[in-house]
């Protein structure tokens, strides 16, 4: 069997097609708002897509103010959605400060939010000894950032009986991996506090998701050559996912792999010693 041809067999053995019912996810969000960070590119971007054919009112938060001016034109010329974008970079006090009170004055309130912004590092150690702020930036967006949004806008989603949901990563279950230790100690920071406060939220009404991602192919892994190579499931499927989490209100969404902890644990630590280069490199999807 030809080696693509086996990649993508492995491909969809490992990631299998996610069925999303349309006309469910459409009764769900027909009037509401929903709210997604990370929009300009990868999952966030693929999201907002999925959803622009519903009659909902989308606000895309990201750095790229560009990107989102474009993506709210094609959408209301061409789809039902209406958008409104906020460019913004959620580790400056000033932008945050902003989004909320934008936030707290739509007319309309707040249905759901789906918590994507991140910041992701590769890096050694040993090459982080000067880099401390590796690990403060990526705590700035992958942890307190989401904590301060959702500490202010719990009362609007109680409001609605919204639903908060989580993009997260396999890496938080699974033994920690070399060359990654500033990114999985943020993700794994905000997967434990969005865990703890599940039970509270889902008390007032809240219906919390997160959503346990394997390697995606989104522009935030092209840097590390060995992961282009590896079967990655694409921001497309992701999206479906997550349409899907909407509609069923799941408390979580993983690969079914995970099933198997032990294994997938020493797949996953024993990988990027064997595929990763040594030298590290930084960077971002937001």
């Amino acid at each position: 069997m030809p080696s693509a041809s086996l990649h993508t067999l492995l491909t969809y053995l490992l990631f299998p097609p996610t069925k999303l019912n349309r006309q469910k996810l459409e009764r769900q969000l027909a009037g509401k708002t929903v709210l997604i960070t990370g929009a300009s590119s990868g999952i966030g971007e693929q999201v907002a897509y999925l959803l622009s054919d519903i009659r909902v009112h989308l606000i895309l938060v990201a750095r790229r103010e560009a990107k989102l001016l474009a993506m709210k034109s094609e959408i209301e010329v061409k789809a039902a959605a209406r958008v409104s974008v906020f460019p913004a970079d959620l580790r400056d006090p000033k932008d945050m400060e902003g989004l909320l009170t934008f936030l707290h004055q739509l007319p309309e309130g707040l249905d759901i939010v789906i918590s994507n912004a991140g910041h992701s590092i590769k890096r050694s150690i040993q090459e982080s000894l000067d880099r401390y702020h590796d690990f403060t930036r990526t705590m700035a967006i992958n942890y307190f950032a989401p904590v301060q949004l959702l500490l202010s806008i719990i009362p609007l989603l109680e409001q609605k009986q919204g639903h908060i949901l989580n993009i997260s990563t396999v890496n938080v279950m699974l033994t920690p991996m070399p060359h990654w230790a500033a990114y999985q100690a943020s993700k794994s920071a905000f997967d434990t506090w969005f865990r703890s406060a599940a039970p509270e939220l889902n008390r007032m009404g809240i219906a919390t998701t997160s959503i346990y991602l394997p390697l995606v192919r989104t522009p935030m892994i092209m840097p590390t050559a060995a992961y282009r190579k590896l079967p990655a499931i694409s921001p497309e499927h992701v999206a479906k996912m997550i349409g899907k989490a909407i509609y069923t209100r799941r408390q979580t969404f993983k690969p079914w792999w995970l099933i198997f902890g032990g294994l997938a644990a020493l797949l996953f630590r024993t990988m990027p010693r064997l595929l990763v280069s040594k030298k590290g490199s930084g960077h971002e999807d937001n």
